[in-house]
């Protein structure tokens, strides 16, 4: 009939999607393919074609097949109609892989086996009320292989939780009950894996200026905002401030000109606290006013530790006793580790990023050009979450053990803190605007955040924009608005937060920035320098042994070290901070794609920029960074995973 000879090839490319993947070489005898195929211009020509694939391990579950024709030779027409494959294992097992799809040119098909599952269709769980939705899986066993840690990284993560004491040279000290009496003492505890910035926590953190700098550029650059009108119950006047402004200016001046600001830590208001070694801990919710002075230093200048005004919460004051002021300073240190722990970290980093995940896999076969954009993001999220929570966060992990919170002030923050929780609050631009903090000096996370948001950005406009031609693409898909659907619904908990309803392109554009964002950059922010702030404890305390003072010069010297938690608390909670901050041995640096996932000159002419826009940045900070005292690391691309995978 004059057709031309067709040759339907099997790449021999098994692929294990996420994790990993095995190249299998064609030579020898197993295990054998059987593709029952025929061609375009003969309907009722029927070939049998079989392929011989030597594996030289074993790779397990056989996941997908990657298929493959091109015409013998190079010329003729390559359209070729494939029923089936058929998979013989040494094992004797065959596999079925059903096709029924015509391949046009070289075009490459990804299918699956013909096994009936619904891997992800039920596996959304209550965390709890009011919070997240989980993946239902209680240990990681029970996710697909696909998607979970290599034996070896979770061996790490567990042999490292078991040995951070060990490695710090703690284990002796882990279950001492005595209160610490000296700086000094503390000082020689941690003489190993301390950095140049945990040296620099210690020798600076009594220092105003140091307490500022933290609200900008620590670990937790969330919590600081303009205040425009001071709260009713935060009654500080003229007078109590005036000194620690410019001579002839007012309070009411600065905040005219956007120099005051303020941190308000109300959530953990009436939380009950934890009872450690016996011993009853303490939870405040102070306020704390900070004035940003020409010099562009932000140095605080007003503490209230308490949500209610009174005679027994008074304000305490820069010019009050060294004592009196340290301990203020010290309560809302500990403030910022309830909501930097559960709120910023857990719920805004690790909760957040799971329904992401979870929804991606639930939602986009492999083929679709979102799962190809966002399975990076999403590696070993679920993986990390369920051993977090069961080693971390759970009755009788960490958290329960090391803090004042504990496991019952744990889930009356996180719910707190998920009704705060909006789309635009959860995307930099409109979060920097709506703080009100655009043009705070030195605020180094506002700086470095807003130019990688415009790199993910840039990346993500156009990879989308190459697959979505129109508004209607993005309307008419019903698998991304499946997605959407989930994260509204699991994530946001269907209140109204903003979350689009997709039906414009750019509306797709942004929130998939978003997702890729919070799952690296901002996870990293918040994540990356919990030993290196924390490290030094009276920096950063986990709990406090004593209720906030109620009056002002009660405190003595020695008033702190009553306070601060004991021996065996201060070193559980350094463990677990140095564990969190770890960085992996296998790690995915942000834009590094080592599966290659898209075909298309586009998508991958928009990595190769992705990356080299990366590299740039990168560039960027390590010079500005020569210049500080303390540099600021914990948005430099080349420190971030693509995914929340720690």
């Amino acid at each position: 009939m004059g057709e031309a000879v067709k040759e339907c090839n099997l790449i021999p490319n098994l692929q294990l999607p996420v994790a990993s993947r095995v190249i299998v070489r064609t030579t020898a005898v197993a295990p054998t393919t059987e593709t029952m195929a025929h061609s375009s211009g003969t309907s009722a020509l029927r070939k049998v074609n079989k392929f011989e694939i030597n594996c030289p391990a074993s790779i397990g579950t056989l996941l997908l097949l990657e298929l493959q024709v091109k015409p013998l030779f190079d010329f003729g027409e390559a359209d070729w109609f494939c029923s089936k494959v058929i998979v013989a294992t040494p094992e004797g097992d065959k596999v079925l892989f059903p096709c029924y799809r015509w391949f046009t040119g070289d075009e490459k098909l990804v299918f699956r086996d013909a096994l009936g599952r619904f891997i992800f269709k039920t596996m959304w769980q209550l965390h709890a009320q009011g919070v997240p939705y989980k993946v239902k899986a209680d240990s990681p066993g029970t996710l697909p292989e696909d998607i979970r840690f290599s034996f070896t990284k979770e061996t790490e993560f567990q042999s490292s939780q078991l040995s951070a004491l060990i490695k710090l040279k703690l284990q002796a000290l882990a279950d001492r009950k005595e209160p610490w009496t000296n700086f000094e003492d503390l000082n020689l505890v941690y003489t190993e894996r301390r950095t140049d910035i945990y040296e620099y926590v210690r020798q600076h953190w009594r220092e105003d200026e140091f307490f500022g700098y933290q609200l900008l550029n620590g670990m937790n650059p969330m919590m600081i905002q303009k205040c425009s009108e001071l709260p009713k119950k935060f009654p500080v006047t003229e007078d109590m401030v005036k000194a620690f402004l410019p001579t002839g200016s007012s309070l009411k001046n600065e905040m005219k000109n956007g120099n005051i600001f303020i941190c308000d830590y109300k959530r953990l208001d009436g939380l009950p606290g934890n009872v450690l070694h016996k011993e009853q801990q303490h939870i405040t919710a102070p306020l704390c006013l900070l004035f940003s002075n020409p010099e562009g230093k932000l140095l605080p200048i007003a503490i209230q530790l308490k949500q209610e005004p009174g005679e027994e919460n008074p304000i305490f004051l820069p010019s009050d006793s060294e004592s009196d002021w340290l301990l203020a300073k010290t309560f809302v240190r500990n403030a910022e580790f309830s909501e930097h722990s559960l709120h910023f970290h857990l719920l805004r980093g690790h909760l957040i990023a799971e329904v992401f995940a979870l929804a991606t896999l639930r939602n986009f076969p492999a083929v679709h050009p979102l799962f190809k954009l966002l399975s990076p993001h999403t590696r070993y999220t679920l993986h990390i979450n369920i051993l977090a929570r069961g080693m971390l966060i759970s009755a009788e992990g960490g958290f329960a053990k090391s803090t004042a919170l504990g496991s019952e002030g744990l889930p009356m923050l996180l719910k707190r803190a998920a009704s705060t929780l909006t789309y635009s609050s959860v995307c930099l631009p409109d979060d920097i605007k709506a703080r009100g903090v655009e043009d705070i000096p030195n605020y180094y996370y506002r700086d470095d955040g807003l130019k990688l948001w415009n790199i993910i950005n840039r990346y993500v406009d156009g990879v989308v924009r190459y697959y979505y031609k129109s508004n209607n693409d993005v309307v008419k898909d019903t698998e991304l608005q499946c997605w959407i659907g989930d994260i509204h619904k699991y994530g946001f908990l269907e209140k109204d937060g903003g979350i689009p309803s997709f039906k414009t392109v750019d509306e797709l554009v942004k929130f998939v920035t978003m997702v890729i964002f919070a799952a690296s950059a901002q996870h990293g922010s918040v994540n990356n320098g919990q030993f290196d702030f924390g490290g030094w404890m009276p920096n950063h305390p986990s709990a406090l042994r004593r209720p906030p003072p109620t009056k002002k010069g009660g405190s003595a010297k020695d008033s702190i070290f009553d306070t601060l938690p004991v021996i065996g608390t201060t070193v559980n909670a350094m463990a677990t901070l140095y564990l969190l901050s770890k960085a992996s041995s296998f790690p995915h640096p942000l834009g590094y794609y080592p599966e290659d996932l898209f075909s298309e000159k586009t998508p991958l002419q928009m990595i190769e920029k992705f990356q080299e826009d990366l590299k740039s940045l990168s560039s960027e900070i390590d010079k500005r960074n020569r210049d500080l005292p303390l540099p600021y690391i914990y948005l430099d691309p080349k420190q971030l995973e693509n995914s929340v995978a720690i």
